[in-house]
């Protein structure tokens, strides 16, 4: 999918971003990218924010190599959905 974009920018801001290479379509799927990416990460500090504050238990160790080893079993498990 491609898409076009037009943007209204004060002019200071315009001239400057131009001066400085901002505005190619390249510098702009960069500063999206980039965005996104920080976006991305904001939201998993949030979530480790929220599971932090719940009062819940740490997992023992038998129990973290307990659920590690049930998720690579249910990865090796053929998938029932295929048939």
């Amino acid at each position: 999918m491609s898409a076009e974009l037009k943007i209204n920018l004060p002019d200071g801001l315009a001239r400057e971003a131009e001066a400085n290479g901002l505005l190619t379509p390249e510098s702009i799927e960069s500063l999206l990218r980039e965005e996104l990416k920080r976006r991305r990460i904001n939201g998993l500090f949030a979530a480790a924010d929220r599971v932090a504050s719940l009062d819940i238990p740490p997992l023992t160790e038998a129990e973290v190599e307990a659920e590690i080893l049930a998720a690579r079993q249910s990865r090796r498990a053929p998938d029932a959905s295929r048939s």
